[in-house]
């Protein structure tokens, strides 16, 4: 066979193994998000995607793998990154040198990567008490966490930070509010619009790190 038509050959097949990954955790995440995680088995996965049981396991080891795949998917929202602090928003929000931009774009694009994770964070959470899936909800906490720090780094270090706040607390201030938990609390449990909760978590967090810009900025007129 020619190396060109190995490496087609090659392509190809990475292509059919991408496709069937992408079709095992669109299945996987419907029945995550109708059942549940405990309920959903390996069986029932394999049978909405279409493959046997066996490529569930070539494909992802575990079903516990498959749903840290769909989450990771979902806060994706189809574009091409390795994760949210490799992503192009991210990184402005560290280099936008006035803080109050900075905090409300982290809260934009926070509340889109939470709108479309929030529900496949719910089922995890309440399927906790598998030991893996508690470890799976705790790296990921981890990871939000850890971006939270990043960027009430950055925002410390902007004009007109609030001077009483450390940046220490400021992660935990927006880790606490731009969260999954806020969001479910606020939006699927006392059926707040979307849209209304990011508006109160950017409001919240500039009077909190941005006071004295917060206390001039003109009055948003209600809808």
């Amino acid at each position: 066979m020619a190396a060109g038509s190995r490496s087609k050959n090659r392509t190809s097949k990475a292509a059919q193994a991408s496709a069937t990954r992408a079709r095992i955790v669109t299945a996987a995440t419907t029945l995550f998000l109708r059942d549940g995680f405990v309920t959903s088995t390996m069986a029932a996965i394999a049978h909405e995607a279409g493959v046997a049981v066996q490529t569930l396991y070539l494909a992802f080891g575990s079903k516990t793998a498959i749903l840290q795949a769909a989450f990771d998917t979902a806060l994706k929202g189809g574009h091409d990154t390795d994760g949210i602090l490799e992503s192009d928003w991210f990184r402005r929000v560290l280099t936008e040198p006035d803080g109050p931009v900075a905090l409300r774009l982290f809260c934009t694009e926070a509340h889109e990567v939470i709108v479309r994770g929030a529900s496949l964070f719910e089922a995890m959470r309440a399927a906790a008490a598998d030991p893996e899936v508690a470890e799976l909800l705790s790296h990921n906490k981890g990871l939000r966490a850890h971006a939270c720090r990043l960027v009430a780094d950055a925002l410390a270090a902007r004009q007109g930070f609030a001077p009483s706040i450390s940046a220490a607390d400021a992660s935990v201030i927006l880790y606490t509010v731009v969260s999954e938990d806020s969001f479910l609390l606020m939006v699927t449990e006392h059926n707040w619009p979307a849209e209304r909760w990011l508006q109160w978590t950017s409001t919240t967090c500039l009077a909190q790190f941005f006071p004295s810009h917060q206390a001039t900025a003109p009055e948003e007129q209600p809808d």
